[in-house]
């Protein structure tokens, strides 16, 4: 059984000694086979679409910064990967400015319109709707914010004219980029979805309504158009212009669940400056996307928490170590259900979740060996009166890594939310469904929940853009992850991979993943870790195996040099400069 499992996920089996499991030898893990990583270069980037990462590169190329890069690779990425990212959703950046010696970050989070009241996804009876029926259609629309985030970016940190940055995406509209395996596959599972609107079905579908076959090249005129017109009237095209009318036509009436959104909605909208959270451990400075994101406190706890583990010792094949990580994770996934949200409306207590001896409280509840029976949140430093509440967050987004050779970085996550987003399609590109990131129920045991639903507020995300200082001061690495609520278990995964058990980070993305939840442990299906699920049962774990989704992208400093790396899983490529 363990050997079939192993054989059935090669580029997961990681080379080290036989350790001992319980009372039998646990498999070996050989080192992964993957092309991703990239060899040393002055510059790197790193995309989860090779078309994309070549728009980042060829804007380093020609004279760009790592901002310039970042922002053209989410530009190609509304064309070649339309499932998932672009300009009809959002994203959060985070920057090291290598002149300035200083970290920033840009929130470009969707926001609800103004008309909505927290029932917006109540049904009749009172009850929250499910799912499947608040997603497609224009409710679950949030204002787009990446456009607004970019010109934020590139006003502070380009070096190219904003034309420059659009020219790879407007060839690729314009003349045309072949559906992939990954898209045949989304297109296939989400056909609901994908072909809700008649230029989707045409876009993507054959006649029979089965999607077009892999390979097939596919030209987008429509968005070529909308791109060519944002590079030369600039932003506020987008946002006051034709396209705002079309976008707000489109999402009132749509077919089903229309939207309140007004074209003030878009008027108003204003991409943001938040504070960076960092912290330590064991001598790295974790820095990352701070409110409405709960990336940076959540993958920070989850570290810190281990912090007086020793998993270097253990190394990375001890069940022990895994057991620790998915404690760790749902301590502070419990954390982050209960207090994570627009800081613009919710006193987030943000020092206090990331405050040591907070992290060292809550660390001590972790025993070696034995799960705890039941997960809640803690009470940190400044915390609010509100409740715990799941939100319908779901795997989808992508990051892109820049680092330019002048030494600056960027960690960028953008977002459509789910695989197709709402289903609306304007201009050639497909509109969010964030809005159903918020928690559908406003109230639980009589309590606000702090991520409800509220007039201009922008819903929790779990995208986790971060840049690693090493112990000298200098960036070491930037990582960041899609897949919903994994992204922040992927990028904690990738850090302690590198930190803890010294691997290259394209080895670091490619072990295997496990997610700790209050609820239950998730394990990567046909990896080591499904092979261990009985001991992690057996410590007392619900442990569920799931199918791998994920897509992680990094780039690592590595003797004055850098490196990209892109999640085997993925389609995904880093390129050097």
């Amino acid at each position: 059984m363990m050997h079939r499992l192993l054989q059935a996920f090669r580029p997961f089996r990681l080379a080290l000694p036989l350790l001992a499991l319980s009372a039998c030898a646990a498999p070996t893990m050989q080192s992964p086979t993957t092309g991703a990583a990239v060899a040393a270069a002055p510059g790197a980037v790193s995309a989860a679409d090779p078309r994309a990462a070549e728009a980042g590169r060829e804007i380093l190329r020609q004279g760009g910064s790592a901002a310039d890069a970042a922002l053209a690779m989410v530009i190609a990425l509304t064309v070649v990967e339309p499932q998932s990212s672009g300009i009809g959703g959002g994203g959060f950046l985070v920057y090291h400015d290598e002149r300035r010696d200083q970290i920033f970050s840009y929130d470009g989070r969707e926001k609800a319109p103004a008309a909505v009241t927290p029932a917006l996804f109540l049904g009749p009876d009172g009850k929250p709707m499910g799912q499947r029926e608040a997603v497609p259609g224009g409710k679950s629309v949030g204002v787009p914010g990446n456009i607004r985030m970019m010109e934020l970016a590139h006003e502070r940190h380009g070096r190219l004219p904003w034309a420059q940055l659009f020219q790879p995406a407007i060839r690729l509209a314009r003349d045309g980029f072949a559906i992939t395996p990954r898209m045949h596959r989304m297109l296939s599972g989400a056909s609901r979805v994908a072909g809700l609107s008649a230029w989707g079905r045409a876009q993507f579908y054959q006649a029979s309504g089965e999607p077009k076959s892999v390979g097939t090249v596919v030209k987008n005129p429509e968005l070529a158009r909308l791109l060519a017109s944002l590079a030369t009237r600039g932003p506020d095209f987008f946002y006051t212009g034709p396209p705002a009318d079309a976008l707000v036509q489109t999402v009132r009436s749509a077919p089903v669940n229309p939207s309140s959104m007004t074209k003030g909605d878009l008027v108003s909208y204003e991409a943001k400056q938040r504070p960076v959270p960092c912290g330590e451990y064991r001598g790295h400075r974790i820095c990352g996307m701070g409110p409405p994101s709960s990336g940076a406190t959540t993958v920070f706890a989850i570290l810190k928490q281990l912090e007086r583990f020793d998993l270097a010792g253990l190394g990375r094949q001890s069940p022990e170590a895994w057991h620790l990580i998915a404690e760790s994770m749902r301590l502070a996934y419990a954390d982050r259900e209960a207090y994570l949200a627009d800081p613009d409306f919710v006193r987030v207590p943000t020092a206090g979740l990331m405050d040591p001896a907070y992290l060292a409280r809550r660390s001590e509840l972790i025993a070696p060996g034995r799960a705890l029976p039941s997960v809640s949140a803690g009470t940190p430093p400044g915390a609010p009166r509100v409740t715990a509440a799941a939100d319908g967050e779901v795997p989808a987004t992508s990051h892109m890594v820049a680092v330019d050779s002048g030494g600056n970085v960027a960690s960028l996550t953008s977002t459509i939310e789910g695989v197709w987003g709402s289903g609306l399609t304007v201009n050639g590109f497909f509109l969010n469904n964030e809005l159903t990131d918020f928690s559908l129920s406003p109230e639980r045991n009589g309590a606000p929940v702090a991520n409800r639903v509220e007039p201009g507020k922008r819903p929790r995300s779990s995208m986790s853009p971060t840049i690693v200082y090493g112990p000298d001061g200098e960036v070491r690495l930037a990582v960041g992850a899609a897949g919903g609520p994994t992204i922040i278990a992927q990028v904690a995964k990738a850090i302690i991979g590198v930190v803890d058990w010294k691997l290259p980070v394209q080895e670091a993305l490619a072990l295997p993943q496990i997610m700790g939840t209050p609820e239950r442990v998730t394990v990567e299906r046909g990896t080591w870790l499904e092979v261990i699920a009985p001991t992690l049962s057996a410590m007392g774990h619900r442990v569920v195996a799931v199918e791998p989704g994920y897509k992680a992208n990094a780039v690592e400093r590595l003797n004055g040099s850098w490196r990209g790396a892109a999640d085997p899983r993925s389609e995904g490529v880093a390129l050097g400069q």
